[in-house]
């Protein structure tokens, strides 16, 4: 390895917490030359996902009990050296030519920055979010009438673009390590979900901002657990995590003139176009 690769491979660290995850991690990371340091944090995974994490060239912590995705990450930060660190699910797909349009936009802006996710098909998903009102929520889900909220909830990134965003999922998180130190970390109250949400809105609040980058494009092969109608451990997670979230935030329980006053500056800027090459609007 070159000295401008060495140097290139500490500029970001990349943190994957897994959970029983070695057959998404051989489909997902088994690119064999990972110009970054990667850090996989298991959460006491039965299957072995820290032998094939380790076999693709991961740094592994292997915890001895389940402590959740926040506290997971948390741990794997402490072990990152560069100036960048991007929080990457096991089953995101990162191209690293991505890496440096982050880094730049991070650079001009700070924050957090998110790439457009695409499906498993190539469509892309809505992994910006507008706030999260509890009847958004509902409408996310198609529960009438709340799905009229649908469409301005869900927030698509076209090449090109970058828009400011109140939220998005945690699946891919880019951040400059001081900017993350700033904003406190994950927090760990939150166990499994909403805890991206917690993270984005924290960050704006402290006048740093959250978009997504349509010229970065990563594939996500995402199955949500509670995509299910059927009653599981995952819903009564995401039912939990809700009353967390909801008691931290009632504003988004009981309307809007709240929440424009306590986050203001996601209120003026969320949705709306950051910059084009052509064009930068602050």
């Amino acid at each position: 390895m070159s000295d401008d690769e060495r140097a290139d491979r500490h500029r970001w660290t990349v943190v994957t917490v897994t959970f029983n995850s070695a057959e998404t991690l051989v489909k997902c990371w088994s690119n064999p030359e990972k110009n970054y340091d990667w850090v996989v944090v298991d959460n006491c995974s039965r299957d072995d996902s820290v032998e094939v994490a380790r076999r693709l060239g991961a740094r592994v912590i292997a915890l001895p009990q389940n402590v959740g995705f926040s506290k997971a990450n948390n741990i794997g930060i402490k072990e990152s050296n560069g100036p960048y660190v991007l929080f990457a699910n096991p089953d995101l797909v990162v191209a690293e030519d991505g890496l440096d349009p982050l880094a730049a936009h991070l650079d001009r802006h700070g924050g957090l920055v998110a790439p457009q996710l695409l499906s498993s098909d190539g469509t892309p998903q809505p992994n910006g979010r507008g706030f999260p009102y509890v009847t958004a929520k509902l409408g996310n889900r198609t529960i009438w009438p709340f799905s009229r909220f649908h469409a301005s909830y869900r927030i698509f990134v076209a090449p090109g673009e970058t828009r400011w965003v109140s939220w998005f999922i945690g699946a891919a998180v880019a951040v400059r390590r001081a900017d993350f130190v700033e904003i406190g970390g994950w927090n760990e109250k939150f166990f499994l979900y909403y805890e991206d949400a917690e993270l984005c809105l924290r960050a704006w609040r402290r006048g740093l901002p959250v978009a997504v980058l349509g010229d970065v494009q990563w594939v996500h092969h995402w199955a949500r657990a509670t995509n299910s109608l059927k009653w599981s451990n995952a819903h009564t997670r995401e039912v939990r995590a809700a009353s967390i979230f909801y008691g931290m935030f009632p504003e988004f329980v009981l309307g809007v003139p709240a929440v424009r006053r306590r986050h203001g500056l996601a209120a003026q800027r969320s949705g709306k176009l950051a910059y084009t090459p052509a064009t930068r609007v602050s």
